[in-house]
């Protein structure tokens, strides 16, 4: 069953334990979303890659990615919301989400819940359905707050799969703002000393963090990104490669060819034929 809550500013959040009828009904790959699986397992395909959840696992995923139900052999709840309901850029204080639970790139964060986890998540879920019961005029900013606390919770759990402790918060918190960064400036900027710059740290010292973390190294980060995006609009798009690369900030065809097969393995039109509807 899905419920639905929409403002007067085209916000909307939906709780949902089926997709696939949601994905008739509105634009799924819009929003913002969080999928738990509870019991059994799910398949995903996500930006054209299979992914497969069993129990206690969550993703997130944001708006950039496509999605489909493959395969459903479980139980799952489903929230699914947009900015206009609630902004992770605008709140970006109360939840610190964005750049580490939502970001462009298509590596799918991927939660695993301990039962203590679950048992909170359900208590929230379960507060969320009770509003949806009541539907008063105080609906709205109730739903806000129990999505604010869901995002939390999830927050710090993600925080502690990368083993974050309290005292390098603020390191992490770097992680997060070049991710932030790279998001919005990936067209433009390609290296490393760009994102430095605006962080006011040097090249070094952020290859210095992201390892301390075993993360992927900064410039990793961007080209992850652009590739993401390079795929989506190569299979998603009707544009040429040459209007592609434009958008991507290449100044010539050649160059992004050369990046695209450097990075994948692959030609562009090797793999628009084979991934391509």
């Amino acid at each position: 069953m899905t419920h639905a809550y929409f403002n007067t500013l085209k916000g909307i959040i939906l709780l949902t334990d089926n997709l696939p009828a949601v994905q008739t009904g509105h634009k799924v790959n819009d929003l913002y979303k969080f999928i738990w699986v509870q019991e059994g397992e799910i398949t995903l395909v996500v930006d054209h890659v299979e992914k497969t959840l069993g129990k206690n696992e969550l993703v997130t995923l944001s708006p950039l990615h496509s999605i489909e139900i493959k395969k459903m052999e479980g139980k799952y709840t489903g929230i699914l919301f947009n900015s206009e309901f609630y902004s992770i850029y605008k709140h970006d204080e109360e939840v610190s989400c964005n750049g580490l639970l939502f970001n462009g790139t298509s590596h799918i964060v991927h939660l695993q819940l301990s039962e203590q986890t679950s048992q909170l998540l359900h208590e929230v879920t379960e507060k969320i359905l009770d509003e949806y019961r009541l539907k008063d005029t105080l609906e709205g900013e109730m739903l806000r707050l129990l999505l604010k606390r869901f995002i939390i919770l999830c927050t710090r759990l993600a925080r502690e799969q990368v083993a974050v402790p309290s005292e390098k918060m603020g390191c992490f918190d770097i992680i997060r703002q070049y991710s932030i960064l790279v998001d919005n400036h990936f067209k433009e900027k390609k290296q490393v000393s760009d994102y430095a710059e605006m962080l006011h740290r040097s090249p070094k010292t952020l290859s210095n963090i992201f390892a301390s973390y075993q993360l992927p190294s900064p410039i990793k980060i961007i080209h992850e990104r652009i590739i993401s995006e390079a795929k989506r609009l190569l299979l998603n798009s009707p544009a040429s490669v040459k209007e592609i690369a434009t958008f991507l900030g290449f100044e010539h065809v050649c160059t992004f060819s050369r990046f695209f097969k450097h990075i994948t393995g692959e030609n562009i039109s090797d793999y628009r034929k084979k991934y391509g509807k």
